[in-house]
């Protein structure tokens, strides 16, 4: 099997491991909302690894310093496809000066587009983006006499998705917001990575309680050293509790 992948079923042993076929040139779904539910841990993977000319769908880039961040900080994202530059200045930088190549879309399109991957649907009429810039090159057509945009399901080559706990299985439970684009990306792309803070055995989860059933999960691993950073944080001041 190779000393860089030493797995038992499903189960790797870290993120190095999980990712060891993903290579350069291909599109990943990356889970989270801002720095919330993010795989840290296969983000790090991929920065070490080096792979570079990806293509990445996700809500937005993080910050600087953080998640897809870095790897954007080392050039190795060719194109992004997200709903939101955020608090990313360097995403910003390399977006307007043409050095990264950026699909905005809204992010309930964005949204919506992963999950008709998921579903087997190659596209959809919406009325969101009629009229406005994202509608130029697209079909549209009309329905009881409103015009719709026609969008294409977008599917991955890999989702690297990140949950609270799961099982040996690849069955997955996420945690409050953290849940966010993680189980549409999930069932959307030729191979699913998920990264848990708690890996349990078969049994120990509830199925009343399963997000993510493991047939869409092809390999799950425990991560490590989780940051959890807050990307904005507002504190109420004395005043404003009186």
């Amino acid at each position: 099997m190779g000393e860089e992948k030493k797995f038992t079923g499903k189960v790797f042993r870290d993120a190095e491991g999980a990712i060891f076929d993903i290579v350069s040139g291909q599109t990943l779904h990356l889970g989270g909302f801002g720095l919330c539910g993010i795989p840290e841990n296969c983000i790090s993977a991929l920065l070490k690894k080096g792979v570079n000319n990806l293509t990445c769908v996700s809500n937005n880039a993080g910050v600087d310093d953080f998640g897809i961040g870095l790897l954007l900080a080392k050039r190795q994202v060719k194109k992004m496809i997200a709903s939101y530059v955020g608090e990313n200045a360097e995403f910003e930088r390399q977006m307007i000066s043409g050095e990264l190549e950026v699909d905005l879309v809204p992010q309930g399109t964005l949204a919506e587009r992963i999950r008709a991957a998921g579903a087997g649907i190659p596209a959809f009429y919406t009325k969101t983006g009629v009229g406005t810039e994202l509608a130029k090159s697209k079909p549209t057509a009309r329905f009881e006499g409103e015009e719709y945009l026609l969008e294409r399901a977008l599917p991955a080559d890999f989702s690297l998705v990140k949950a609270w706990k799961g099982d040996a299985l690849g069955n997955l439970i996420y945690r409050g917001t953290a849940r966010n684009f993680n189980p549409v990306m999930a069932t959307a792309a030729k191979i699913t990575i998920a990264e848990v803070e708690i890996l349990v055995p078969v049994g120990d989860l509830d199925p009343e309680h399963v997000h993510t059933p493991g047939i869409y999960v092809q390999r799950i691993f425990e991560g490590k050293n989780y940051e959890k950073r807050i990307e904005q944080r507002t504190l109420s001041s004395e005043s404003d509790k009186k």
